[in-house]
Formats: structure tokens, C-alpha cells, sequence
């Protein structure tokens, strides 16, 4: 598997043009040392978990990963996002995330005060600890050599598979590896260099390419080798039978999240609640669920509906597309509502009679054309029409447009005539009738309450007015997740694949 100096030359600059950086990590002169590259400053704000808490939220930076955190089957996941919700609930907080491209950014974003805390499994090292504090490691793993064993591996004797593979390090000299960019690996290949007095070829995948990406890659014969931390590349070897992951190139190392150097309340918070929990079997049968369940993360890789690999976020998307047009809707919050309505199942029935992707009742659902609410291009259609329609009526009532699209989401739950009477209460208690948030939306939750629903304001009496206040909240929070990873655009080995002749 070595490369010829013309192979080279043509495949450097193939993956120049194709969007990897080449990153040269042992001519001696400087050049591509990862840890001087990467220099970061220190915290330039000033902001510890009391100010969190006096806020009410909790700002977390990850990166999207079939393990940390994804979007699957239309529903928020991973790891890292289960933990820190975890976390957040016990300071009574809500979490709001953040995604970032790589370990740089994420970084850069925490220190910059975009964020609160890197909540992401992000291996422990001196240069890091330089502009991080890191909380108490919540595993340990070692960093392995991703690589594919020979083509009729299954007919082949194990010493015949073992003749094929790399099994030392020192074997790694003069060829080509493709790591995570700003990852610890470029590290670890750097170091490596010095250890075996030899030459890699590092290569630097662009910004957004994820470790299971690049080890997809090394499977489906793109690459010839990445790294991986171990119980990754365990978990993808169950989905890749072809992988092998047996020739380790670092000595155990530790995970852990990382706060603000000047944000001592956030470390020693974490701490305590990570001593308690990891006592605690629900923290073993979190980290089972997502590190140790293969089968799980076979069908999670093998669905189009993980959106971070696959792309979509339901099996409707090009229909939510194309209708989350004629309403000037962001597709992705017209998918959170529905996701909200029905799960995107299309048989989904409500008690009340709800029918469909977008739970129409039987009355609206045939005004608005849809004959059988079960078909979701008609479900969908119907419902985008009353939304129109409710658009119309909130036109000349609400002037913000950001403003009138929560009153226009809580009158699709519960009628903009519960709404209207929410509005009133609030002009006669002294709040603003055309803000939502605090306000409108405090009054409509009291028209459960008989000295509400019985006021001289109100004209269409008793509402659950909990229920659309959490519902305009819970499809705001949905979109919140699916806008953050669509708007990284990430680059899909599918259309751009690397393929070495």
C-alpha cells in the first residue's frame, strides 16, 4: 500500500480540490505542528453557572456525531445531548445547543461566551488544558488505526488477513492518513512521527467531516486509513465487518466536557452531579445505549432518517419543502410542527378525532381539501392551507413577523379564538397583547383558572392553555435542533466521494 511520489502528487492534489488539507507533521521546519497552529486565547468573558441560572438557560457546544448528538427519525439524541439534559434539569435550566464544525470552533465558540460549556467528549490534553478546564473524565479510551482488511478476508486464513495488516506503528511510515481536523489524532500523529523518527503523510479532512465519515470512508475504499478513539471505531466496526481496528496507537487516554477557565461555579457543578450519577445504573445504561448497542447504531447508520448522515429529517421532507414555500416558512420549523402534530406518522389519530401527519380535524380537514387525511401530500397540503389562512387573520393584529409566527403556531392548537381571549387578558392586566413570550402566553396558560376563563375580557370561556404554551415551546425547541445541524451544510462522502485508483 505504499504510495508512489507521482500517486502522491496527484492524489495531494486531488483532495486539495476536492476539500481536504494536506498537513505536513514532521519536516522539522514547523509547518503543520498542530499544537502551535492552534493556539488559542484564553476566556474573554466573564459569565459562571449563578448568571446561567439567573437566566434560565444553558448554552451547550458539541458536534454532531451518530453517537454524541443527531437528529433521528425527526427526534433530538446522543450521548452527550441525553447527559447534559440531564445535567441541565437538575439546576432547573433549559438547554439550548450549539453545533460546531470541529474541536477549534468549539473551542474558539466556548471562550468567545457563545456558549457555556463544551458538553462533548473531547480527549484530555496538556496543550488544551492551556485555554480549558476540563471536568472529571467521563470515560477512558485509546486511539486505534482504522483499516480495511484484504478483499476476501471472510476466505482467508487469520494469519493470511494478519500477513495484510498494519500491526505497528513504526508500519505507518510514508503512508497516508486521513484524521478529524483540529482533533486530537493530528496530535497523536505528530507525536507518533517523533516516536518512530519517520514520516506520516497527515491529512486534514475540512471542517464537518466526522470520524465515522472518514471511517465509512476507509471501508468503502476512499481512504486507506483514519483514527478513531477505540469504542468508536468498535461501534462502526459492527456496521463495517471489513474494518480493522486492532493495532493501537496511543496508550489509554481520558474524555471529558470542558468549561471556561474563569468559570470554577460550572466545573464544580458538574463534578458533584457526575460523581453522584456515575454512581448511579442509568449512567451505564445511557452509555450501553449509545457505546455497547450495536444493532442500534446499524439501523441508525443504515436510515436515511439520521439526519446528520443521511440528510433528512423524515420521509416527507420534499413534500414540507415544497408546501413550507407557499406559507414563507423555513421548511425545518413547518417539519418541527408536524413532527410535533403526528411524529410524521400519517396514521396518527388524536382522542379528540385528529387525523394525519398534521392532525386535522375531520371538519377542517375536508374545507381545506383533504379528502383522506391519512395521504400526506393531501395532509400536509390542508394544513399548510389553514395556516394561510391563519396568516391572513393575524396579518393586521400582530406587526412583528417573528412575534405573529408563535401566535399564528398557537392558534393551529387551540383556535385563534382562545388565543384572541388570551390577548385581552392581557391588555386588561397591564401586559403586551402583541408579545407572546411573558405575556400573551402567561394569560392564555391562566385561562384554565375559573377567574380567568370567567373575566369580562374572555368570550370563549375554559381553555388548557398549558398545552399550546408548551406546544409553541416544544416546536420552537425541535426547530431550534434541526436548524442547528442543517446550517452546518455538511459535505456527505455520498456526493463528493474520495476514491483512490
Amino acid at each position: 500500500m505504499k504510495a508512489s511520489r507521482l500517486w502522491f502528487a496527484v492524489f495531494a492534489l486531488f483532495l486539495l480540490q476536492t476539500g481536504f488539507i494536506l498537513t505536513s507533521c514532521g519536516n522539522g521546519n514547523g509547518n503543520g505542528n498542530a499544537s502551535s497552529d492552534r493556539q488559542r486565547s484564553a476566556s474573554q468573558v466573564d459569565i459562571d453557572l449563578d448568571q446561567i441560572i439567573e437566566n434560565g438557560v444553558i448554552r451547550a457546544i458539541t458536534s454532531y456525531s451518530p453517537v454524541s448528538y443527531f437528529i433521528y427519525r425527526g427526534q433530538p439524541m446522543g450521548y452527550e445531548y441525553e447527559l447534559l439534559n440531564i445535567f441541565a434539569e437538575r439546576h432547573n435550566l433549559e438547554v439550548e445547543v450549539l453545533v460546531a464544525r470541529d474541536l477549534d470552533e468549539m473551542i474558539d465558540m466556548l471562550n468567545r461566551g457563545e456558549g457555556d460549556l463544551i458538553a462533548y467528549g473531547m480527549t484530555v490534553t496538556r496543550d488544551r488544558r492551556e485555554v480549558l478546564e476540563f471536568t472529571t473524565p467521563f470515560n477512558t479510551t485509546r486511539q486505534v488505526l482504522v483499516q480495511r482488511k484484504p478483499d476476501g478476508w471472510r476466505q482467508m486464513r487469520l494469519h493470511e488477513i494478519e500477513r495484510s495488516l498494519l500491526r505497528s506503528p513504526i508500519e505507518l511510515a510514508g503512508e497516508s492518513v486521513v484524521v478529524r481536523r483540529a482533533s486530537s489524532y493530528l496530535d497523536r500523529m505528530e507525536n507518533l512521527q517523533n516516536e518512530i523518527g519517520a514520516d506520516i503523510d497527515v491529512l486534514e479532512a475540512e471542517s464537518g467531516f466526522t470520524t465515522e465519515q472518514l471511517i465509512r470512508m476507509v471501508a468503502e475504499r476512499e481512504i486507506d486509513y483514519t483514527i478513531s478513539d477505540e469504542n468508536i471505531a468498535r461501534l462502526n466496526q459492527a456496521y463495517f465487518p471489513i474494518l480493522d481496528i486492532e493495532t493501537p496507537v496511543s496508550l489509554p487516554q481520558q474524555t471529558a466536557w470542558a468549561v471556561r477557565q474563569n468559570s470554577p461555579q460550572m466545573l464544580d457543578a458538574i463534578n458533584e452531579w457526575l460523581a453522584e450519577y456515575q454512581r448511579d445504573s442509568e449512567y451505564y445504561v445511557i452509555y450501553n445505549k449509545y457505546f455497547e448497542n450495536t444493532r442500534a447504531y446499524r439501523s441508525r447508520l443504515s436510515s436515511q432518517l439520521l439526519f446528520s448522515e443521511g440528510g433528512q429529517i423524515s420521509s416527507y421532507d420534499d413534500i414540507i419543502l415544497e408546501y413550507a414555500q407557499e406559507i414563507d416558512w423555513d421548511w425545518k420549523l413547518l417539519a418541527a410542527l408536524i413532527y410535533q402534530e403526528s411524529q410524521f406518522n400519517p396514521n396518527a389519530s388524536s382522542w379528540a378525532g385528529a387525523v394525519g401527519l398534521m392532525q386535522l380535524m375531520p371538519r377542517t380537514a375536508v374545507a381545506y381539501g383533504a379528502n383522506d387525511p391519512t395521504d400526506p401530500r393531501e395532509s400536509i397540503e390542508a394544513g399548510v392551507k389553514f395556516i394561510k389562512w391563519l396568516q391572513d387573520y393575524w396579518e393586521d393584529e400582530i406587526e412583528d413577523p417573528a412575534e405573529r409566527q408563535k401566535f399564528i403556531i398557537a392558534s393551529y392548537n387551540v383556535g385563534q379564538g382562545h388565543v384572541q381571549d388570551a390577548r385581552r387578558l392581557a391588555d386588561a392586566f397591564g401586559a403586551d397583547p402583541n408579545v407572546w413570550d411573558d405575556n400573551v402566553a402567561v394569560y392564555l396558560e391562566k385561562k384554565s383558572y375559573e377567574d380567568y376563563y370567567n373575566h369580562e375580557a374572555v368570550r370563549y370561556g375554559y381553555a388548557r392553555g398549558v398545552e399550546p404554551v408548551r406546544y409553541v415551546n416544544s416546536i420552537y425547541y425541535i426547530y431550534q435542533h434541526y436548524r442547528a445541524i442543517a446550517n452546518l451544510q455538511i459535505p456527505s462522502p455520498d456526493e463528493d466521494p474520495i476514491v483512490l485508483d
